[in-house]
């Protein structure tokens, strides 16, 4: 399913995939690392996750963001895992990472077949990115905070998404 989901520049874009709902099974995944490996939900099992999405990690709000939930990682609980999650290909993620000093934050690249974005309705199909958003799914897989940013240059609500997840431990 197409929707119109997302803004960029006054523009609607097309997003492709069911918005998922609190509550809900969150879909299983195989994404790649940055260092080439495939990663499925399954291998987080029993971890709380929040999974932050954004559109590319050499932009600034997406640098922004990634930049805020490693900070924050920090003072999570060990049962917290942060994945962020971009259509970048793994070696720009691991470039990235290394210049930023990302240490705290796992990237994945859905960049071969945009599945996950499908499955999580991120797709941005104009232009084969991910739509910026934010999941918290607990140790069982469900989802308990969902947000998609509607425009492209905003930033998600990292208040209300750390407390989703920390109250969950």
């Amino acid at each position: 399913m197409a929707r119109r989901g997302m803004e960029l520049a006054g523009n609607e874009l097309t997003v492709q995939g069911e918005m998922l709902q609190v509550g809900q099974p969150a879909p299983d995944f195989i994404l790649t690392a940055n260092n080439w490996q495939a990663k499925t939900l399954a291998e987080y099992a029993g971890k709380i996750k929040i999974i932050s999405i954004v559109p590319s990690l050499d932009t600034r709000v997406c640098a922004t963001q990634t930049r805020r939930f490693n900070q924050e990682a920090s003072n999570l609980s060990d049962n917290i895992v942060v994945l962020t999650v971009s259509a970048d290909l793994p070696y720009a993620q691991r470039r990235w990472c290394a210049a930023e000093g990302i240490d705290r934050v796992e990237t994945l690249s859905d960049h071969k077949t945009m599945n996950f974005s499908t499955a999580y309705g991120v797709n941005v199909v104009d232009l084969r990115i991910c739509q910026r958003s934010v999941f918290v799914l607990d140790r069982d897989n469900l989802v308990r905070y969902a947000e998609y940013v509607y425009k492209m240059g905003d930033e998600p609500d990292y208040e209300v998404a750390l407390a989703a997840a920390r109250i969950l431990v």
